[in-house]
């Protein structure tokens, strides 16, 4: 990566200096992601085997002409977060930081606030993402589109569909179809305004902090006596800035139909890991654990559409020698313990020190750190949790949540713990 720049900021190659601020807000939120928040903040929970903000680092630090990746959020230092950190660095070779928030400030408060910061060493762009999102990133993408609206002030918001329910949900964009210019914006509305949906990632030129200076004067001149206003710091971006641009020319907004998905509540864990780890087929293949079974020939791959009966019976594997059976897409850490009459897949992962123990069935799962999965226990649409042992014959079994997949762009619905009926609705199984 480039390191060296001209006066105005631009690297000598002509690549454009960028940074990426990933929020990832603090403990008096997550609420909804509870019991998992309880042991460790929610951006570093795993998925995939990694934590989430692990994957937004990666990403951007592929990016041409990225310096610096920001951390922003008002956690308390943290070992987990500390260790992540030092770890992106050496892996990534990127400069990554951690900047702590006095209380929470909101989507752009903490920006505003550590302005000089962020606008040090003089970056052209600044990339800014919610933590709590996983997505396939097409951030390249993402700066052509930018670098084709032309020169000045251009801002851009990242958007995907949604049924026209759900779409009520999230910030809904109203758009130029030919110039992709936001025309309105309106965050959570009552009644349907546009299937269009903010993903939480924005593409800013610092020309972004004149307008979060104006709502920050709007609030220092209010007056009020309510308690929940006190902090007059709060400024959130979508509500206090986005809206406000829309209409402006100045904001655009990018179309994206690759997958993403909000991680708000435990339930959503589980189809996030599962499309991280299909990602992973394409990105990264060595991450995915491999079965191979001895053979005439040697060691070999066993496929999704392969039968050990019929390797068996041609008398191309003995079926004493062969590890645990590997169906779909899994990952497992390797210092994991696994038997190998487990069977595993697709969709699970397992964490650090994990041990699977003798006739396991893991389906859709998550085992974290130091679980115990005891002999012939069966887990299927589940979360199991540190430290956890579950019993030898034991079932755990959740319900899938997925979004229906007859519905085009319908996206996973966010459900509380009872229905209006006062009803159980169904969700995974967390277990810890």
């Amino acid at each position: 990566m480039p390191t060296s720049t001209l006066g105005d900021g631009v690297l000598t190659d002509g690549t454009k200096k960028i940074k990426a601020i990933i929020l990832i807000g603090g403990p008096c939120k997550g609420t909804r992601f509870r019991p998992l928040s309880l042991e460790l903040p929610k951006p570093l929970f795993p998925i995939g085997g990694f934590p989430v903000i692990y994957h937004h680092i990666e990403a951007f630090s592929k990016l041409p002409g990225l310096c610096e990746i920001v951390l922003l959020g008002f956690y308390q230092p943290h070992e987990s977060l500390n260790q992540l950190i030092t770890n992106a660095q050496r892996e990534f070779k990127v400069t990554v930081r951690y900047l702590q928030e006095f209380t929470s400030l909101g989507t752009a408060g903490g920006i505003y606030q550590f302005r000089d910061q962020l606008l040090s060493g003089s970056p052209d762009l600044l990339f800014v993402m919610n933590g709590d999102i996983c997505c396939d990133l097409p951030l390249e993408d993402m700066l052509e589109f930018h670098s084709r609206l032309g020169s000045g002030d251009r801002f851009v918001i990242m958007g995907t569909e949604a049924t026209r329910q759900q779409s009520m949900k999230f910030g809904c964009i109203v758009e130029n179809p030919d110039t992709h210019e936001v025309l309105h914006y309106v965050e959570k509305p009552t009644t349907f305004v546009s299937t269009t949906i903010n993903c939480g990632i924005y593409l800013f030129t610092p020309g972004i902090f004149k307008f979060i200076r104006i709502a920050f004067l709007e609030h220092q001149n209010q007056r009020t006596y309510e308690l929940r206003a006190q902090c007059r710091e709060i400024i959130h971006l979508e509500r206090e800035i986005c809206q406000p641009l829309a209409g402006s020319g100045t904001l655009f907004v990018y179309h994206t139909t690759r997958f993403w998905s909000q991680i708000k509540f435990a339930g959503a864990v589980i189809y996030a890991n599962r499309h991280v780890l299909s990602l992973f087929e394409r990105t990264h293949p060595h991450r995915l654990a491999r079965m191979t079974v001895p053979s005439s020939t040697g060691l070999q791959y066993l496929t999704g559409n392969t039968r050990l009966p019929d390797l068996a019976m041609n008398g191309d594997c003995v079926l004493e020698n062969v590890g645990p059976i590997i169906i779909g897409h899994v990952f497992i850490h390797p210092t994991a313990s696994i038997d190998r009459t487990a069977v595993l897949g697709p969709n699970v992962s397992i964490g650090e020190r994990a041990v699977i123990r003798g006739g396991v069935r893991l389906r859709d799962c998550i085992v974290l750190r130091d679980a115990e999965i005891r002999a012939h226990a069966c887990c299927l649409n589940s979360v199991i949790g540190w430290n956890t042992i579950i019993g030898e014959w034991a079932r755990v079994e959740g319900t899938p949540n997925d979004p229906n997949p007859n519905k085009p762009f319908t996206k996973l619905d966010v459900l509380p713990v009872f229905n209006a009926k006062g009803q159980l609705n169904p969700s995974i199984t967390v277990i810890g």
